[in-house]
């Protein structure tokens, strides 16, 4: 990757040899190896040992997960906050492993689309709930640097499974939870 760095930055008219630009390249693989290291991350691992049967079978909801991606188009972030909330079948699992599973699909080349999905399928296979509700609200840089410019847009995206997609009652008990739903940033 240092070398692929390396031709980008003689590509679009830079000196790799220049003062500042001499470690870009190794400071930017390391980086793109950071920002992607959701690829390596076993959901199944994070979920082990965190998933306790418990009688509980009201809404859980965990809002403002804030996570960092990049957009499989343009490679450049988008970024913003998660909201989960799962109806519980007799097993709940540890508050913090929603968070890091958000983590592991944001750490990879995405759509905003398909992130939302994957989290809430994969709660959905580990708990078997009565459902799952993801929302995410992100801003991209991809429209607010390049093309339409557009500084103060939000995306949101949802998936609902289960109760929450046959049942308008607790679709709407999620969103009250939720509040007004906030800026990105």
């Amino acid at each position: 990757m240092v070398e692929l760095i390396r031709e980008l930055l003689v590509q679009i008219g830079e000196d790799p040899e220049r003062e500042g630009l001499r470690r870009t390249p190794s400071r930017v693989s390391e980086a793109y190896e950071y920002f992607t290291h959701g690829y390596s991350v076993d959901i199944d691992r994070i979920v082990e040992g965190a998933v306790f049967a418990e009688a509980h079978e009201e809404m859980v909801v965990l809002k403002d997960i804030d996570f960092y991606s990049l957009c499989e188009h343009h490679l450049v972030p988008f970024f913003g906050k998660c909201h989960i909330a799962y109806l519980p079948k007799q097993r709940i699992i540890g508050l913090s492993k929603m968070a890091r599973i958000v983590d592991a699909f944001a750490r990879r080349l995405q759509v905003q689309e398909r992130m939302t999905r994957e989290i809430a399928e994969a709660l959905n296979h580990h708990l078997s709930p009565h459902g799952v509700a993801v929302v995410i609200e992100a801003q991209h840089l991809c429209m607010m640097m390049r093309g339409v410019e557009k500084q103060n847009s939000v995306a949101t995206t949802s998936t609902m499974l289960g109760a929450f997609r046959e049942n308008a009652a607790t679709r709407t008990e999620f969103f009250s939870l939720l509040g007004n739903l906030k800026r990105a940033y």
